[in-house]
């Protein structure tokens, strides 16, 4: 039987849906109320239906949308296989083999994402993410093209244009772990150094 780890939810995801989702709830609310003067006037109710129905259930929409947000909040996860980890998002199922690893290391997301250099939307999302540890895992190719995946997942995920995926979960070193140890027990060729610079030697102090 294959060995298989935990999931390990992706905190961006998370992070994205906490940001999100109350406030389409509030909004569908707001548009629902809108409804409310037409359709508590009987005649116009009868007269004039679309009006409120129109704002009713474009209100009713949103608020759907933001409750399936508040459920699929740690939908995204990752999970270490024997010869592979899978990484999965609402949009996105991928596996990545141990094959295609160089090595993996951690770092600060303040490190990789500074400060100075976010503003804007990016830098409220990510701002409470700052003090959490992610793992990069240094990759010889990524799985799919890059276009194709910056598609699916967030530019959090990517510090440059090597091929690398920053993986940011709440138990980093158990990920980090369990990838280590599948891999040992699936006999995964050790890495292999390449001639081009990684990530992880471009970061600072490295």
């Amino acid at each position: 039987m294959a060995k298989t780890g935990k999931k390990f939810p992706l905190l961006v995801y998370t992070r994205m849906m906490d940001r999100w989702w109350p406030a389409l709830f509030f909004i569908g609310l707001g548009v629902m109320a809108l409804a409310w003067p037409t359709y508590s006037d009987l005649y116009k109710r009868l007269t004039e239906p679309l009006r409120w129905q129109i704002f009713a259930g474009l209100g009713g929409t949103v608020i759907l949308v933001s409750l399936l947000m508040l459920v699929m909040r740690k939908s995204a996860y990752v999970q270490p296989f024997g010869d592979h980890f899978r990484l999965v998002t609402p949009f996105l199922r991928m596996k990545v083999s141990y094959k295609r690893i160089r090595r993996t290391t951690t770092a600060n997301m303040a490190v990789l994402f500074p400060p100075a250099q976010m503003s804007g939307l990016r830098r409220d999302i990510i701002e409470p993410l700052w003090k959490h540890t992610a793992v990069i895992v240094d990759l010889n190719a990524l799985p799919m093209s890059r276009s194709t995946l910056r598609l699916f997942l967030s530019p959090l995920f990517f510090k440059d244009q090597t091929p690398h995926l920053i993986i940011l979960v709440q138990d980093w070193m158990g990920f980090s772990t369990q990838i280590e140890s599948l891999r040992v027990s699936g006999n995964a060729p050790e890495p292999t150094r390449q001639k081009n610079r990684s990530i992880l030697e471009r970061l600072p102090g490295k």
